[in-house]
């Protein structure tokens, strides 16, 4: 199989863990503590794989500098975007309370909340994508990292969307479609930067790295800390070593 094919199926499958997600919320009433939890544990798993994974290899790969200019316009860039998406009503978009608001509370706020939503998973699948370019198989640990963290990310969101008063068709819309757009990202990772110089891969590494650092801190963390307030850094360190050991071990 054709490696950017093999990486438009492994980010499609990372981004139906979205779909998961979002199914047990809507059919099933997950507690928030429980949601909370997993969303702190998702957290921790997340930023090993960054430690350990992505920011590693990028370094390893293209060397310090493209590695660090990378990561801090990753970061820059999802903030910059982040902020105006906050503005027009996506804030509180991985949020599984009232704080999301309808469409009648904010005008336009559901297109912000899926473009949001569309923003946290798209760097997360084009690493995907760029881990099979080395010719040894998607990267174990970021994968199981992306599929993890995805699950409370689409749980808790959906949670929101439907007390915010969301339907059914947009709640599915809105995952089914950031699952298809995670699948079409990394195999245009893969696709585009096959051939690609060390130091450009290092660059595309690492920026999304920094994006995905800077969505745990501004949504994921957020979210845990409401609920499980001073168990959320053992949660997260939980999963950060979770993570590792996989990582080591895989």
């Amino acid at each position: 199989m054709a490696v950017w094919l093999q990486a438009g199926l492994w980010g499609l499958l990372a981004g139906g863990a979205l779909v998961i997600g979002a199914a047990v919320a809507w059919f099933a009433n997950v507690p928030r503590s429980v949601v909370a939890g997993i969303m702190a544990f998702g957290a921790g798993v997340l930023i090993s794989a960054l430690a350990f994974d992505l920011v590693d290899e990028a370094e390893s790969t293209g060397g310090l500098q493209p590695t660090v200019t990378g990561f801090l316009a990753g970061a820059a860039v999802y903030v910059a975007v982040n902020v105006v998406l906050s503005r027009r009503g996506a804030r509180h978009r991985k949020r599984s309370e009232d704080q999301q608001p309808s469409e009648e509370q904010q005008n336009g706020s559901g297109v912000a909340i899926a473009v949001g939503a569309l923003l946290d998973g798209i760097p997360e699948s084009v690493v995907l994508g760029v881990s099979l370019l080395s010719g040894e198989g998607v990267g174990v640990a970021v994968l199981t990292a992306i599929f993890i963290s995805n699950l409370p990310e689409g749980l808790s969101s959906a949670a929101g969307m439907k007390r915010g008063g969301r339907s059914p068709g947009y709640v599915f819309g809105v995952w089914g479609g950031i699952a298809i757009a995670s699948g079409t990202a990394g195999l245009l990772g893969a696709l585009l930067l096959d051939g690609a110089s060390p130091a450009t891969i290092a660059v595309i590494t690492a920026v999304a790295a920094g994006a995905i650092l800077a969505m745990v801190a501004d949504t994921m963390i957020p979210e845990a800390f409401e609920r499980t307030h001073l168990y959320t850094g053992l949660i997260a360190t939980i999963g950060f070593i979770t993570a590792f050991t996989i990582e080591r071990l895989g």
